[in-house]
């Protein structure tokens, strides 16, 4: 489902409010049918969902000065692209998550190889020991088809992106602010080499201009941890922002792991902390690419590319959905031979997108 400019543009003008997320922006879709008709609607019917009096009001300024045509021609000039969710082109591994955003901006592309990630968050304040494990891990991860995940800040962020460029691999850095304002502003030669290569890309659910603000970090935590099949802390203080990574992580049901560090270094304190509360320890890329089964997802991916799914595929997902169902209900549900279904069944499997649990019970795949 792609959806038209005209509609889409409004997505991004809900965006630009602030205090829509996704549960809100879903209630206004569900409510009025489109984001178009939403944003048209008489502010009278916004009653229904209890908005303050400054909310009204910022609302009622945005309708009044919210131009289509000037925002897409901004967002042409700067390379700036809008993916809904729902849309093809949406990170699979992110619409998986609760609290998915509803726009996501983009600058550079993602490719459906980027399926295979792995976030990589630390200290803004890294030390040596914290670099040595980055240019030790990296270089094996990358090499190993992995694209690396990070906030692009100082620190741990940075040295993440750069040494997987350096060593040909992608790099997804997700802001917490506009994708064409890249703070600090020490970093945006890096932020150009990643787009000017065609390495990776940079997100945010944040419309282009917002700038960075306090509150907007660990929201976006979340986002790099969606993207990614797991997550790695390499160095993270006891009051780390990286911890909110971690647990948002383990709210979506993705791995985490930590480096171990020294018990007498306060940047590994947080990372401790991990260790002691389940995160799987990382001495080797290894434990990584092991534990992610990083060679099966692979080869999931290559035939996801090579035998793309087709319309009977697709609804046959939609009836299967999250829980374990048997043929004969899905024949029931489906209304098709047994024949049909298991032939459809058999290039699913194929493809890594249900699991067969044998006497004829299937289930969508879980990745990890």
């Amino acid at each position: 489902m792609n959806l038209p400019a005209d509609e889409k543009i409004y997505y991004l003008a809900f965006s630009r409010l602030g205090f829509i997320g996704p549960v809100k922006f879903d209630q206004l879709l569900k409510y009025f049918g489109s984001a178009k008709k939403a944003f048209f609607a008489p502010i009278s019917e916004y009653a229904v969902f209890a908005w303050n009096e400054n909310q009204l009001t910022r609302f009622t300024e945005l309708k009044k000065t919210f131009s289509p045509e000037k925002e897409l021609q901004q967002m042409e000039r700067q390379g700036i692209k809008m993916v809904i969710a729902g849309e093809e082109e949406y990170p699979p591994n992110l619409k998986e998550i609760s609290d998915a955003p509803y726009v996501l901006y983009i600058r550079g592309e993602l490719k459906p190889e980027d399926k295979l990630a792995l976030a990589v968050v630390g200290s803004r304040r890294m030390s040596s020991y914290g670099f040595q494990v980055i240019e030790t891990l990296i270089p094996e991860l990358v090499l190993s088809g992995l694209t690396l995940v990070s906030g692009l800040a100082f620190g741990v962020d940075y040295a993440v992106a750069k040494v997987a460029l350096d060593n040909g691999g992608r790099s997804i850095a997700v802001l917490a602010s506009g994708v064409d304002v890249v703070t600090p502003r020490t970093n945006e030669d890096l932020a150009r080499r990643l787009l000017e290569t065609g390495q990776g890309a940079i997100v945010s659910e944040l419309p282009p201009g917002t700038q960075p603000l306090p509150h907007y970090f660990p929201v976006r935590n979340r986002i790099i941890s969606g993207l990614s099949l797991g997550t790695l802390v390499v160095e993270a203080a006891a009051k780390s922002g990286s911890l909110y990574t971690a647990e948002a992580a383990v709210e979506q049901g993705r791995e985490v792991f930590a480096v171990p560090g020294s018990i007498f270094n306060p940047l590994t304190a947080g990372t401790a902390r991990l260790l002691k509360e389940g995160a799987k320890m990382v001495l080797t890329a290894a434990d990584i690419l092991e534990e992610l089964n990083v060679e099966t997802s692979k080869g999931q991916i290559m035939a996801e590319r090579e035998l793309p799914k087709d319309a009977k595929e697709t609804d046959l997902l939609e009836i299967i959905g999250h829980d374990e169902i048997h043929v004969d209900l899905l024949a029931k549900g489906s209304g098709w031979k047994i024949s049909d279904i298991n032939s459809t069944l058999m290039s699913l499997e194929l493809k890594g997108l249900v699991k067969n649990l044998g006497a004829g019970v299937y289930r969508a795949a879980r990745r990890k």
